[in-house]
């Protein structure tokens, strides 16, 4: 497999039109971003911005990032396998496996929390404006029991099983599920289940520790209309939603072993993929949500396997044909007031990943 960057002098007008792309991102929202792309045995990379502010250095296309709600897909890779093993199922209440933790565990099945139809409250729905709020609180820890009871305290926002809301409780739930089900953390479980094994030597569950290792680009959030660096902070308010550290190439060999049947068995991967009605899900590019995976479609039609994700400085993407042939993942470094991701730059992002999938 070749592994060669986008030159400037480059007639594909495929490649252009995904340079333009990135480089348009950096004009409405970002420090700056990487795309890697994947067809076959071919792989290039893009990449447009800096590492840091105050430097020329450019984003550097192995460094590390925050990849954000793209730790649901290891979480549900994580509890498929249990699945797999007659350790946990599917469609029992969580009351069964957690008592006592939600007063609703009794009408909230396993499968509701994986796929988003649970109803239960998003903790995150309850913290004050993220910019205030992320300067007082970016070095503390978070323990997930009390963000479970913030949602807990709420009633369901609907009947499990009826509609899809996005809530990133359901994710916490489910890694105090997997230490309740094995005795282990999610994150050592993670680590011994996927990361070891594939070697992902550059991948990270940084637990308290605010710092992210190695190379990486710096991200940035508008605050009172100046760009602060929130590189640095205490992921635990994410931890099994959202926590973990990693690079583009990371990420394309579990997207690689995830699709190919690697890492679950073909009665588990066939669960991930079976998805909630596409009407009900509103993300941008989405065609339905599975267990902690979801099928995506392209302006020209190409359907890619994958999710999103963001986390404050961060937004990561990542998408496969199911055959595994055909990849992409990004990362893109934020400099915006988060009030703001919706709209033009929301729509940049679209923009830009289009560009890559024309390339697959």
């Amino acid at each position: 497999m070749t592994d060669t960057m986008v030159k400037p002098e480059t007639k594909d007008p495929k490649r252009i039109r995904l340079q333009e792309a990135v480089d348009k991102l950096v004009t409405v929202g970002a420090a700056g971003a990487q795309f890697r792309v994947t067809s076959g045995d071919e792989t290039f990379t893009v990449h447009a911005g800096v590492r840091e502010f105050g430097h020329d250095d450019p984003v550097p296309t192995d460094g590390k990032f925050r990849i954000a709600c793209i730790t649901k897909v290891f979480v549900s890779t994580v509890l498929l396998q249990l699945v797999g093993e007659g350790r946990i199922d599917l469609d029992k209440p969580i009351e069964e496996y957690l008592p006592g933790l939600l007063p609703q565990g009794r009408e909230v099945a396993v499968r509701n929390l994986l796929q988003h139809t649970s109803g239960l409250y998003n903790h995150a729905d309850a913290f004050q404006r993220p910019g205030d709020r992320f300067e007082r609180d970016r070095y503390k820890h978070f323990d997930p029991e009390e963000l479970v009871k913030i949602a807990a305290d709420k009633p369901l926002n609907f009947t499990p099983g009826s509609t899809f809301e996005y809530s990133n409780t359901n994710y916490i739930v489910l890694g105090l599920l997997i230490k309740a089900v094995t005795g282990r953390s999610y994150a050592e479980e993670i680590r011994t289940r996927i990361i070891e094994p594939l070697g992902l030597r550059d991948t990270v569950l940084p637990g308290d520790d605010p710092h992210i290792p190695g190379s990486h680009a710096r991200g940035y959030m508008k605050i009172k209309g100046r760009s602060v660096d929130v590189t640095e902070m205490n992921p635990s308010e994410a931890c099994s939603a959202g926590e973990m550290i990693s690079t583009t190439r990371d990420l394309d060999t579990f997207l690689v072993a995830l699709v190919t049947g690697k890492l679950l068995k073909p009665e588990q991967l066939e669960q991930m993929k079976t998805t909630v009605p596409p009407e009900w899900v509103t993300l941008p590019m989405s065609n339905g949500y599975g267990l902690g995976f979801m099928p995506l479609v392209t302006e020209r039609g190409l359907s890619l396997w994958g999710h999103g994700g963001g986390i404050p400085g961060y937004a990561t993407f990542i998408g496969a044909t199911l055959d595994g042939r055909q990849r992409l993942e990004s990362s893109i470094t934020l400099d915006i007031d988060p009030d703001d991701f919706s709209g033009v730059f929301e729509d940049a992002v679209v923009d830009a990943i289009n560009a890559a999938a024309d390339c697959l």
